[in-house]
């Protein structure tokens, strides 16, 4: 069930009708029928799969209550290892398998040993990702003596599988999400007003911004080798708006989705594309990821606490572990490992904590050291996102080295210039509101400070109106791959 399909528009309405109405009776039951809301949202994607997010829910309820019954240290790392293995264990197999089998026998092959493996055709459980790493965190949080273990099977059930940021995030803590489940909910018609408004905004990324770029993008990546370097390089930028306006799009549906429901989700996205250096990108791109590995993968490691080399480790570790948590894929690991080279010398430097406030945040505009710092860093994760977006290595390479000749220079050539030149201008527009917003929590969050009523209700009927307009054929968000 997309966000942006019939289906949810349904569903929504009749699931937030009967949760509120069930306001006054005990909060199990509310969160008992937000449970099965939840499982039936999952199901209609494979109603096979919910098995695993039952038998995940489960085996990290049993061992939370029994790490809290259990002193001894020994006893106490096997139960965390139990959870680790059994949610890793999954997530190893249904996405990994087929890839370290494959590598696995070309590596004897390259040594003169030609062995025989079986492929297995794997579906590949949407969302799994997100949520085996939200129930690690209760087990290790717990583990840690950070958490109390709950005690209420259908609470905790409820917060593994909430519905609206589910399958492709937030990735939220235990500490952050399980305690709203515990505390009476009353509706608030300023934060559902809220939740409604940045849903908007979500959805105006992904359906006008993501969406269309999405057709061009794939595309000119689909047939690089027939365009000229000028066409590959819009390519790469359509890939750049699409990957952003359809992930934080999912986030916002879900952050606002998520309020209108009297949860508090965290921010996921905070304006990435105008930051000055790849170190405040990675604190403004997926930020419930990039926090997770940093306090349960980098810290653990010993983080910068070390000398040079084991924090340059350390570094390479969690940045090659984030690509391959993107996939099963070569791409997905030499883009991680793209972006620990360029945050490695921002770290030597100790200039990796430098840009922490919102760029230009006491002016309308930014200075031009500012304006070349976001436009030297843009273009550096354009060109991370090409290795993300190539099918292979070797596309990757072919794909840059198209760039790089001298058709770069020429006007580019392909079908429909028209509408991609209005999608360009759609881009810039986003660019422009996220620019003027960029110190809330989303784009249009402080639109209630323009205080002509007009005005305001004018940028909704605009945003809805392109919504309409210039949706074309619905694309499954990129990160349910993932």
């Amino acid at each position: 069930m997309l966000f942006n399909s019939i289906d949810f528009a349904i569903f929504l309405p009749v699931v937030f009708a009967i949760y509120w109405l069930m306001q006054r009776l005990n909060l199990k039951w509310q969160n008992f029928f937000l449970l099965l809301a939840s499982y039936y949202f999952y199901a209609s994607w494979d109603w096979r799969f919910l098995s695993l997010i039952i038998f995940s829910t489960l085996v990290d309820f049993g061992v939370g209550l029994a790490l809290q019954k259990e002193d001894q240290r020994t006893n106490r790392r096997v139960l965390l290892w139990t959870s680790i293995l059994v949610n890793l264990g999954f997530l190893g197999f249904f996405k990994y398998y087929n890839f370290f089998l494959d590598n696995f026998i070309s590596a004897f092959t390259f040594f003169g040993q030609e062995i025989k493996g079986q492929s297995l055709n794997i579906i590949l459980p949407v969302g799994i990702s997100f949520y085996t790493f939200q129930t690690l965190s209760y087990t290790i949080d717990v583990y840690k003596q950070k958490l109390e273990p709950s005690k209420d099977l259908i609470a905790f059930a409820a917060f593994v599988s909430f519905f609206p940021q589910l399958v492709a995030g937030p990735i939220e803590r235990a500490t952050n999400l399980l305690p709203q489940f515990f505390k009476r909910r009353i509706f608030q018609y300023d934060q559902a007003v809220d939740g409604m408004r940045q849903m908007l905004w979500g959805l105006f990324k992904k359906i006008v911004i993501a969406d269309n770029c999405a057709e061009y993008a794939n595309l000119i990546f689909n047939n690089s080798s027939e365009y000229s370097g000028s066409t590959l390089l819009l390519g790469a930028l359509f890939f750049t708006f699409q990957i952003y306006g359809d992930f934080s799009g999912y986030s916002d549906i879900a952050i606002g989705t998520a309020r209108l429901f009297g949860f508090k989700l965290k921010q996921n996205f905070a304006f990435p594309y105008f930051s000055r250096d790849i170190a405040e990108f990675w604190r403004r791109w997926h930020i419930s990821l990039s926090s997770w590995f940093r306090d349960y993968l980098y810290i653990p490691l010993g983080g910068s606490k070390g000398n040079t080399i084991v924090t340059i480790r350390n570094v390479l570790v969690i940045f090659v572990v984030s690509g391959f948590w993107h996939g099963a894929n070569w791409t997905f690991i030499v883009w991680g490992a793209l972006n620990a080279l360029y945050f490695i010398p921002l770290l030597l430097l100790q200039q990796n904590r430098v840009n922490k406030e919102v760029v230009a945040n006491d002016t309308k505009l930014p200075n031009l050291k500012e304006l070349i710092q976001i436009s030297c860093t843009f273009l550096l994760t354009v060109l991370a996102w090409i290795v993300f977006r190539a099918e292979n290595l070797e596309h990757a390479y072919s794909y840059i080295s198209g760039i790089a000749t001298k058709s770069l220079f020429s006007i580019p050539e392909f079908p429909n210039r028209i509408h991609a030149a209005s999608t360009l201008l759609l881009c810039v527009f986003l660019i422009v509101i996220e620019w003027i917003g960029r110190q809330g929590l989303y784009g249009i969050e402080n639109i209630q400070q323009i205080k002509t009523k007009c005005l305001r209700w004018l940028l909704y009927l605009v945003l809805v109106f392109l919504i309409f307009w210039f949706q074309g054929d619905k694309q499954e968000f990129i990160y349910f791959q993932f």
